[in-house]
């Protein structure tokens, strides 16, 4: 037999290579998802709706909506912020840098749900804040109560900020070993400024780093749950909480199918966002 012949009966080593990354995507993306679909638009007597009308109806998942959506808006601008400051001091290569990059990183380490208690521990009415705030005798304040929804967002912001900027400081980090010195020496050979050079020269070659850390880091903001759930239960709802509520407290898991398919889609359209809104134009190469 021909070789030729021999070969159009044997899979392209590409296939071959590509087949356990398709299993992979269909086994725990593809599958679920079909799954999640069907859960959520198909009951006792067929196709429906109701349990999206349900979902809708709900005020909580306005609020979950609204919280979410203020979260990401304010979060992710200030983590990315104090990620490049941290990242651009690590890269003048201070005293003791080492020693400041594990610090910083230490809360990679630990759980949401942990750092959420931790918060708690400094939050709460008899927490550490407040126990200094009573040493000093300015007196104590309900930092987590409904009644106070400004101070409970800003705790969620503020644990947030602490537990998850270290994530995207350590992209960052990575990006900036990729960074020449070259270009940025020959700037400052022409006069630039540290903010010009920072500016012009740094931030336009870290753009890929800063794309992955931004596409990553929305889609973790919008499945935040934990650390809100040990602040605030209830009181200031996300919408993964809400997945929660709905499947283990209230037993409709068609509901919280409905809720995870929101989740899933904004995930999709902030990812799609991303890389169109970053995506390199060929005639700025």
């Amino acid at each position: 037999m021909p070789a030729r012949v021999r070969r159009r009966g044997r899979p392209s080593a590409a296939l071959l290579l590509i087949l356990p990354s398709i299993v992979f995507m269909a086994a725990l993306f593809v599958w679920p998802l079909v799954s999640g679909i069907a859960q959520a638009f198909s009951g006792p007597d067929g196709p429906t709706t109701a349990y999206v009308r349900r979902m809708a109806d709900d005020p909580y998942f306005w609020d979950a909506t609204r919280n979410t959506a203020l979260l990401i808006v304010v979060l992710i601008p200030l983590q990315f912020a104090l990620a490049v400051v941290m990242a651009l001091l690590m890269r003048e290569r201070p005293r003791l840098a080492g020693l400041h990059f594990y610090i910083w990183v230490v809360p990679l380490a630990i759980s949401d749900l942990a750092a959420g208690l931790v918060w708690l521990s400094i939050f709460t009415d008899r927490g550490y804040l407040n126990s200094v705030l009573d040493q000093l005798g300015l007196g104590t304040y309900s930092w987590l109560s409904f009644e106070h929804p400004g101070t409970m967002f800003l705790a969620v912001v503020i644990a947030e900020l602490w537990r998850a900027t270290s994530l995207v400081f350590v992209i960052v980090v990575a990006g900036l070993q990729g960074v020449p010195r070259d270009y940025d020496e020959a700037a400052e050979v022409f006069g630039a400024t540290y903010w010009q050079r920072v500016r012009h020269v740094i931030l336009p070659q870290l753009r890929p780093s800063l794309q992955v850390a931004l596409i990553l880091r929305t889609i973790l903001a919008l499945e935040a749950f934990a650390v809100a759930q040990a602040l605030t239960g209830r009181n200031f709802p996300l919408l993964v909480g809400e997945t929660y509520q709905w499947y283990y407290t209230l037993q409709n898991p068609n509901v919280a199918t409905a809720i995870a398919l929101v989740v899933l889609t904004l995930s999709i359209v902030a990812a799609v966002g991303y890389l169109r809104l970053m995506r390199r134009h060929p005639e700025a190469r």
